[in-house]
């Protein structure tokens, strides 16, 4: 019993931990071995290479899969809450990087979704001792959320608007135009909305064109909106920090500094 729950310490520590050089070996090994899976996976899908290594490649998709398979059944024993670990951000990616092969084997195809393995190189961060990017990660993060609000209902209004000129555009093109449905017309209203502008359908009237022409322009102030709305909320939430950070010290008469001071502007000493 002892042995068993050595064994399962020793694996958590390699697993989970980073300061040990089995750790960082372990992560070293598992980032190459995600990059080599994942570019495997991509070369199947050039016709050239899967004609010639096209067996090749496919042993190495189960190779690899099973690899992983073997790993993550080893976190889930060395994690000290398996539920936790299962349930977490790295654990469904984890679980998502091995189930597209196995899935494949009933619905052909569905193995160029490993490419989701990508996702499992974020572990670099914990290697390289980046701490900084994760906590930035986590402040863009905090401040998305913060502005979900806004942003769902700017969608929404931007959802209207596109019906309604949609509808709009039936109307006055019509289906010899290629207008042959309001849900085409809407399909047009987005990509004109959002300045991509397939072309494959366009309006061919003086009407037509002028409410493009004015959708068009609408178009640019509406992709600067979200953009805004986040960036308004990043700089909220980073005066809300620098705030916290910033430490009142009293001093003489003055228990109220700039924002930027190092050293009181009555008496010299220095600020905490």
């Amino acid at each position: 019993m002892t042995s068993r729950k050595n064994l399962r310490q020793k694996l958590h520590h390699i697993i989970f931990d980073y300061d040990t050089i089995p750790a960082k070996a372990f992560d070293l090994v598992l980032i190459v071995a995600i990059l080599l899976s994942v570019t495997a996976v991509m070369l199947d899908t050039v016709s050239s290479i899967r004609i010639g290594y096209g067996e090749l490649l496919y042993g190495l998709e189960w190779f690899f899969t099973i690899l992983f398979t073997v790993e993550y059944l080893i976190r889930i024993y060395a994690s000290d809450s398996r539920a936790r670990y299962i349930f977490s951000f790295y654990g469904i990616i984890d679980l998502l990087a091995i189930l597209p092969t196995y899935f494949s084997i009933f619905v052909p195809g569905t193995q160029y979704l490993l490419v989701i393995r990508f996702f499992r190189v974020l572990r670099i961060f914990r290697l390289l001792k980046l701490v900084k990017f994760v906590q930035e990660a986590e402040f863009v993060k905090a401040s998305l959320i913060a502005s979900s609000r806004k942003i769902v209902f700017f969608l929404f209004f931007v959802l209207v608007t596109v019906s309604i000129i949609g509808a709009l555009m039936y109307l006055i093109e019509g289906e010899e135009s290629g207008f042959t449905s309001i849900p085409k017309g809407v399909y047009w209203a987005i990509v004109t909305i959002t300045t991509v502008g397939y072309g494959d359908i366009y309006p061919q009237t003086v009407l037509g064109r002028t409410l493009a022409s004015l959708l068009m322009i609408v178009g640019y102030s509406i992709i600067a909106v979200p953009t805004g709305i986040v960036s308004a909320e990043m700089a909220a939430m980073h005066e809300k920090i620098e705030a916290g950070n910033k430490k009142e010290v009293s001093c003489c008469e003055s228990t109220k500094h700039d924002k930027d001071a190092c050293f009181c502007k009555i008496c010299g000493r220095p600020l905490g």
